[in-house]
């Protein structure tokens, strides 16, 4: 179904019989908006993935629904691909308000009760990641984002856990659910093979490669992951791709192919920098250019930073399982070389 030019335009956008896209405005420039995806069911509309608690969110996201005849007290249940705050917090804002059911994936489990355990302070594990990678100022930067109070930080967990392979059933579609970890631990995607469907949460992105392990309590491999989730995804037939940024795209295959091309070439890239003589995830990412305006690493924020220097640590890592580095560390800081 034909969509806006502009896939941020306000408003409830047909993309399936029974499927409307309601994008929501958000404060991160980078990411402009969050998809959310209502699914028609006579048990109250299901929506996927339903953004960030703010009161402009659930404002506009109250005034989409009713131009399809419902409110926010009708929606049925939530169903979320991961625990970032721009797919899940507002669904437990909102089951908060009216008792809305949550379900999430199981392997956000790890994350969801860490933060709830740390009072929300989410970012004690990027710090400690980016000091193993020779970051140790950048590190402080980052733990410095934590130390604000927040005394009513909610209990962030699920009514149900999705677990992987399952099969949500709804009166008029079934929508199956893989794990897709990568861009989070228990990331998820729901899959309508009938109507041909994927809502790849921030697994798949049309325009944008999803972060790689940001996240409370990341795993220790999370490249290797997302690589073996793209392929997972790639394996399946074809379908339509419903992403939570960005347009609707008529083939999830071709933008995971762009994505596995992409993650080559980003460890073709690591490699040769290591070659050159740089010999942390750290220098690595300062050698290279970021963005498609090829900028320096020292010239992007502290948050863009950190997500640069964690991603080239998690390339080197998977450089150093392929065989082609070897890593070491010492004083707590891993160092990389060329495998002889």
């Amino acid at each position: 179904m034909e969509q806006p030019a502009d896939w941020t335009e306000p408003g409830a956008h047909p993309v399936a019989p029974g499927v409307h896209r309601i994008p929501l405005e958000l404060p991160i420039p980078s990411l402009h908006s969050v998809n959310v995806y209502v699914i028609e069911d006579p048990e109250g509309p299901v929506l996927v993935d339903p953004g960030w608690a703010m009161p402009d969110s659930r404002a506009a996201l109250g005034a989409a629904l009713r131009t399809l005849g419902h409110r926010l007290e009708d929606v049925g249940q939530f169903l979320v691909t991961h625990a970032h705050s721009d797919h899940y917090s507002q669904a437990i804002a909102l089951r908060s308000a009216f008792g809305t059911r949550v379900r999430i994936g199981r392997g956000e489990r790890h994350s969801i009760e860490a933060a709830l355990a740390a009072g929300g302070h989410t970012h004690a594990g990027q710090a400690a990641l980016l000091r193993r990678c020779g970051a140790a100022e950048l590190a402080d930067e980052v733990q410095g984002w934590d130390r604000g109070e927040r005394p009513d930080w909610p209990d962030n967990t699920p009514d149900r856990w999705l677990d992987d392979g399952e099969r949500v059933e709804l009166a008029r579609r079934g929508l199956d659910v893989f794990a897709t970890p990568g861009h989070t631990r228990g990331h998820i995607v729901l899959r309508d093979a009938a109507a041909g469907l994927l809502f790849s949460g921030d697994h798949v992105l049309p325009h944008i490669s999803p972060s790689i392990g940001l996240e409370t309590s990341p795993e220790p491999k999370p490249l290797r992951s997302y690589l073996d989730s793209l392929r997972l995804v790639r394996d399946m037939p074809d379908t339509l791709l419903l992403p939570a940024h960005g347009p609707v795209t008529a083939s999830a295959h071709t933008r995971i192919d762009e994505l596995l091309a992409h993650h080559e070439a980003r460890l073709d890239t690591a490699a040769a920098q290591v070659r050159a003589g740089h010999t942390t995830a750290y220098e690595v990412a300062r050698a290279m250019p970021w963005t498609r305006r090829r900028r320096k690493l020292d010239d992007l924020d502290s948050f863009s930073r950190m997500l640069a220097v964690l991603e080239i640590d998690a390339h080197l890592d998977v450089l150093v399982d392929q065989g082609v580095l070897d890593s070491a560390e010492s004083g707590g800081v891993r160092t990389y070389a060329v495998r002889a």
